[in-house]
């Protein structure tokens, strides 16, 4: 059967998508900041184990643990609501660090295994907020846009490899941990100069009277693109990133 390995599976569309591998079949590695094997249903056919995307070290002690995947699904990650004046070059570093540099340093310790196979799927997880331009996401829009472009070379690269490469964009989903852990780093909400715009942007946000993205519709996208050959380089998932998607043409 084949294996997935998913990054960021505390929650959110980690977890959401680590059970749903699980409940079609698959043997699935979830990997986690802080292990918490509680969150899964016991099966034979789940490890999970710890992970650092931005520790070198963490991610080749993961990978000699491991063993051969079919699957990796990049999906950690984080978000700062900061406007870009406000934002500290730490927390933009730290964006960058996770978001971008983790996505490229686990694709790149598992390419070679894919590689010498002549097959398997890398899945990238970005957001429709690389789409247009939105306030108050201006560095971590800059983080996911970063990744996209890195994935559509590389679809280019592997290709001839037998390897598909693909981009799933959510929407907006105020029912993950997403926007709890974004409030985290939360900065300026007080500023005179951008106060107004923070209690627009974060009402809208917190908004579910319209469409928008659920964990399940971020797993099923994830779903298609590991299994189906024929699904797009990228992959709206949530009703609201389908609307986005095709705005954007």
């Amino acid at each position: 059967m084949p294996t997935v390995l998913i990054t960021g599976c505390s929650s959110g569309f980690g977890l959401e998508t680590a059970r749903l591998f699980l409940d079609r079949g698959w043997t699935v590695v979830a990997t986690m900041r802080k292990p918490q094997p509680d969150v899964f249903p016991a099966s034979e056919r789940l490890r999970v184990i710890e992970l650092d995307i931005t520790d070198p070290d963490s991610i080749a002690q993961a990978m000699s643990d491991v063993g051969p995947i079919d699957v990796l699904v990049n999906n950690a990650g984080f978000g700062a609501p900061i406007p870009v004046e406000l934002t500290p070059l730490a927390t933009a570093r730290a964006l960058f660090e996770t978001n971008t540099f983790g996505t490229l340093a686990m694709t790149q310790a598992v390419l070679p295994q894919l590689r010498e196979r002549g097959a398997g799927v890398v899945i990238n997880v970005t957001s429709t907020a690389t789409l247009k331009p939105l306030p108050l996401v201006g560095v971590y829009r800059a983080s996911k846009a970063a990744v996209n472009a890195i994935t559509e070379s590389l679809a280019v690269e592997v290709e001839p490899f037998g390897i598909r490469v693909r981009l799933v964009l959510p929407g907006r989903s105020p029912e993950t941990r997403f926007s709890a852990n974004a409030r985290e780093h939360l900065l300026g909400m007080d500023h005179p100069a951008y106060a107004t715009l923070f209690e627009r942007v974060l009402a809208r946000f917190q908004d579910t009277s319209g469409p928008i993205t659920h964990a399940p519709d971020v797993a099923e996208a994830i779903w298609r693109a590991a299994t189906d050959p024929t699904t797009p380089m990228r992959i709206a998932a949530g009703a609201d990133a389908e609307q986005w998607m095709a705005e954007a043409g």
